[in-house]
C-alpha cells in the first residue's frame, strides 16, 4: 500500500539517510577540506536507525568500531607495509575483532575502515590519519543529529492496520465456516482454516515488532520533552490502554479461533449425523459473528445471548446423541471465547483512541 504507514516510514528512514550522508560529505568537503571525504558519509549512513535510541547505541558502536579500524590500518601499514598478505591479516584481524560483544552490531566497521585506508594508498593517508578519525566522529554526530531533528513515528498506525488486517481474516474465516458447515464439509476445509489461523499469528508477530519499535522509538525521543508532549502523556497516563494489551487478547482470540478449527477437523472424523437443529442455530450464530467481527459496523443479534438459548435448547433436547455432547459444548465455548475477546478488543482501542483525542 503506497500510502500506508510502513510506506511512510520507510520513506522517512531513507530521506534521513540521504539527507545525513550528503550533509556529512558536504562538511567534510567543504570544512574539513578532505581530500578522500567518504568516512564521513559512510559512518552517517550506518547511524542513521529507526529510532534515536538505536541511532545513539549504534553511532557509539561505529566510533569505536571505526576508531579500531584506523588503529589497526596503521600499525599493520607502518610496521609492516601494505602488499596483498597484509592487507589480508588487516581484514582478518578486523572481522575477528567485530565478534567483540559490546561492539557486533557495527563491528565490521572494523574491517571496512581497513579497507577503505589502505585500499585508498595508506602513504597518501599517513600523516592524516588523525583526520580520519575526524570524519568518522563527524558522521556519527550528524546521523545522530538528522534523527533528533527527524522523529519517526510511534507506527500506532501500523499497529492498529495490523489488528484490523487480523479481525477482517477472523471474520472471513467465521463466515467461510459458516458457508461449508451449511451443506458439509471435510478435513480439507479444517486443514485450511488451521493454517489460516497459522498465518494470523505470524501476522500478529510483526504487529509485535511494531509494538516494540514504538516503544523504543519513545527512548530519548525530544518531541517526548516539550511541555505539551509531557501534558498529553500524563492525561493519558493510567487510562490509555497500550497495544500489548490489545495484541494479547488478540492472540487468544486467534489461539480460540485454532481450536475450533481443530474441533470441527476432528468432527469430520465422526461417521454420525449432527442434529440438524442444532446445526442450524450454530452457523447462523458463526456467520453473525463473523459478521461483526469483520465489520465492527454490521448490525447482528447479541452472539452470547444467541450462544446461551442455543445451550439451554440442546440440553433439553433429549433426542441428541450424548457422544456429540462434548463436540457440541467446545464449539459453543470457542464462539463465546471468540466473541468476548474481539468485543474487548474494539473497547480497549475505542478507549484508547478517545484518551489519545481528548488528551
Amino acid at each position: 500500500m503506497v500510502r500506508g504507514p510502513e510506506f511512510l516510514t520507510d520513506l522517512l528512514q531513507i530521506t534521513k539517510a540521504v539527507t545525513a550522508s550528503t550533509v556529512a560529505w558536504w562538511v567534510a568537503v567543504n570544512v574539513l577540506d578532505s581530500p578522500v571525504p567518504f568516512l564521513a558519509p559512510w559512518t552517517a549512513l550506518l547511524t542513521v536507525h529507526a529510532t534515536v535510541y538505536r541511532s545513539l547505541a549504534r553511532g557509539a558502536q561505529t566510533t569505536v568500531a571505526s576508531a579500531i579500524g584506523v588503529g589497526v590500518s596503521f600499525l599493520i601499514g607502518y610496521f609492516l607495509g601494505v602488499n596483498v598478505w597484509t592487507f589480508a591479516l588487516a581484514l582478518f584481524v578486523g572481522l575477528a575483532g567485530a565478534r567483540i560483544s559490546w561492539i557486533r552490531d557495527e563491528g565490521v566497521a572494523i574491517a571496512t575502515t581497513a579497507i577503505f585506508i589502505l585500499g585508498s594508498g595508506f602513504s597518501e593517508q599517513q600523516p592524516l590519519l588523525g583526520n580520519r578519525l575526524v570524519e568518522v566522529c563527524l558522521g556519527v554526530a550528524v546521523g545522530v543529529a538528522v534523527n533528533l531533528l527527524v522523529v519517526p513515528p510511534l507506527r500506532d498506525q501500523q499497529a492498529s492496520s495490523y489488528v484490523d488486517s487480523i479481525n477482517r481474516r477472523m471474520g472471513r474465516v467465521l463466515t467461510d465456516m459458516a458457508d461449508e458447515l451449511s451443506s458439509s464439509w471435510d478435513t480439507d476445509r479444517a486443514d485450511a482454516w488451521v493454517a489460516e489461523t497459522k498465518g494470523m499469528s505470524k501476522e500478529l508477530d510483526s504487529a509485535w515488532q511494531t509494538v516494540r519499535f514504538a516503544r523504543e522509538s519513545a527512548t530519548l525521543n525530544p518531541r517526548l520533552r516539550t511541555p505539551r508532549t509531557w501534558q498529553r502523556a500524563n492525561a493519558q497516563q493510567g487510562r490509555r490502554v497500550g497495544y500489548h494489551e490489545i495484541l494479547e487478547r488478540v492472540d487468544e482470540g486467534i489461539s480460540h479461533l485454532r481450536h475450533l478449527a481443530r474441533t470441527l477437523r476432528e468432527a469430520t472424523y465422526d461417521g454420525g449425523e449432527w442434529d440438524a437443529n442444532f446445526r442450524e442455530q450454530w452457523v447462523g450464530v458463526i456467520r453473525d459473528t463473523g459478521r461483526a467481527i469483520a465489520d465492527p459496523d454490521a448490525e447482528v443479534e447479541p452472539i452470547e445471548d444467541r450462544l446461551d438459548e442455543l445451550a439451554t435448547s440442546a440440553g433439553d433436547d433429549d433426542a441428541l446423541p450424548g457422544r456429540l455432547w462434548p463436540i457440541y459444548g467446545s464449539l459453543i465455548t470457542s464462539v463465546r471465547h471468540i466473541a468476548r475477546i474481539v468485543d474487548d478488543v474494539a473497547s480497549a482501542r475505542e478507549a484508547r483512541e478517545a484518551s489519545g483525542d481528548a488528551a
